[in-house]
């Protein structure tokens, strides 16, 4: 009946606290149920506990991987069951560790080898990595705000350890002074959260506005009457803009242009660009002499355009992938899917770039988990985020990670979103040494697995919970 109880409490607050649309402070719970009956019970028990909560957890997000259009089925079956997989493996780190009276270890190796792998797969998968913990935790900037020196690494271990931290404490069986080792690692997160949370210094800012359609195409061509009809539109709307916005961003593959009907599609917007004394960027799809390209287009009020091409274009055979970073100013461009990757925003973050423009499309029901992608990027590498996203959330924010505006698409012809977007100034810690901390969680993982692989003490030891 424990393990029933924990199971479905897990899998309850996993549901809830996790996925597509989660309640952040329930994602610290939802671990907790399945760690605190983990000592308490046979190993295969826990194991097989975990493994069925996380899974019943995401129950939320299944209908979104079996259909989505970026991550092909197999892959998504391996998302979700590896997900459920690795945390019943944290878990099963955790309850030796644990049992074996070396509490703080097992609740600093069991976050460990959970973030530790997720940064592999994020090396390795071919679509990146989105909707993890540290994506759970993109609406709380004094959380969101150590990613800054950590990455979102820090958060992933983070949201896991606090619970980890919590089941090690109640363990049975543990001295009191190995109980307290936890509480006051707790006690110190919290006071580090409470100093985090201090409200960012003002600096200067651009006003910058999003213009994504209600109703949405993947590329429709300028050369044909409906692209031309579509190019008028976008135009109509830039001029509506209020007085002031320094650059407007339209979502990713909002025209297709080639050599011969690309001059059409810059001068139609160089126009409005000039009349308004901003600068227009869209997401085009771009064929050229050199191939096929998923791009960023930037046409200024005056001189050249330019454009940015994406980096990584997931499961698109089609398109030839860009490997050059494009700034103005203090200004970068990317593209939808390069934000699920550490590059190229690590190299903009280490170029000290203030802000970002994005061009996305999205699929509904991930808008909110993608445009929060990108918000983390933005912490981790010191840049505000312009995202600009068809089918999702257009969304404006600051480098510490808050939300200055933001919007559904669907409901309108046209979702119309301005601000004023502090460009920040300056490296982060991130930015300077990079994937610091998830090396880090890769050698306390392999501490913890040495110490659990370790054959135990032949005398039982008797505690409160019976004998060992």
């Amino acid at each position: 009946m424990k393990a029933l109880f924990a199971t479905a409490a897990s899998a309850l607050l996993f549901f809830f606290g996790t996925g597509l649309d989660p309640l952040p402070e329930l994602a610290w719970l939802a671990p907790l149920p399945v760690l605190l009956l983990a000592p308490r019970v046979h190993g295969g028990v826990a194991l097989l506990c975990a493994f069925t909560a996380y899974l019943a957890g995401s129950a939320g997000s299944w209908s979104y991987f079996w259909h989505s259009q970026s991550v092909p089925r197999p892959a998504a079956l391996g998302i979700l069951g590896g997900s459920a997989l690795l945390f019943a493996l944290a878990v099963a780190l955790f309850r030796p560790l644990v049992r074996r009276g070396h509490g703080f270890l097992g609740a600093l190796a069991a976050p460990a080898l959970w973030t530790v792998a997720l940064y592999v797969v994020s090396l390795l998968n071919p679509t990146g990595v989105v909707d993890t913990l540290m994506t759970t935790q993109a609406d709380r900037p004094a959380v969101l705000r150590i990613a800054a020196v950590t990455g979102g690494w820090g958060v992933e271990f983070l949201v896991l350890f606090v619970p980890a931290a919590v089941a090690a404490a109640l363990a049975p069986g543990l001295r009191a002074r190995t109980r307290l080792v936890p509480v006051v690692a707790l006690v110190a997160i919290a006071g580090g959260l409470v100093f985090w949370s201090a409200p960012p210094r003002p600096g200067p800012s651009t006003r910058i506005a999003l213009v994504a359609p209600g109703q949405y195409r993947w590329a429709p061509d300028i050369a044909t009457p409906d692209g031309q009809a579509l190019v008028q539109s976008y135009v109509d709307q830039i001029r509506r803009l209020p007085d002031g916005v320094r650059a407007v961003v339209l979502p990713e593959a909002t025209f297709a242009v080639d050599q011969a009907t690309r001059p059409r599609l810059v001068e139609s917007f160089a126009q409005v660009a000039r009349a308004k004394n901003l600068d227009v960027v869209t997401g085009v799809i771009d064929t050229t002499a050199d191939g096929r390209f998923n791009a960023a287009l930037a046409v200024p009020p005056s001189g050249a355009p330019l454009e940015y091409r994406k980096w990584h274009n997931g499961n698109s055979p089609n398109l030839r992938s860009g490997t050059e970073l494009t700034r103005f100013a203090a200004t970068g461009l990317m593209v939808c899917m390069d934000v699920n990757f550490a590059d190229p925003s690590s190299e903009y973050g280490e170029g000290g770039t203030g802000l970002v423009l994005v061009p996305a499309s999205d699929e509904d029901a991930d808008g909110w988990a993608h445009s929060r992608t990108a918000l983390i990027r933005g912490v981790e590498n010191g840049f505000s985020v312009a995202w600009s996203a068809a089918r999702g959330t257009p969304m404006l924010a600051d480098a510490q990670g808050h939300v200055l505006a933001e919007t559904r698409t669907g409901d309108h012809p046209f979702s119309v979103v301005v601000a004023d977007v502090p460009v920040s100034a300056g490296k982060t810690p991130y930015a300077r040494f990079g994937d610091w901390f998830a090396w880090l969680c890769g050698l306390v993982a392999l501490a913890g697995i040495a110490v659990a692989a370790r054959k135990p003490s032949l005398s039982p030891v008797t505690t409160n919970a019976g004998q060992l």
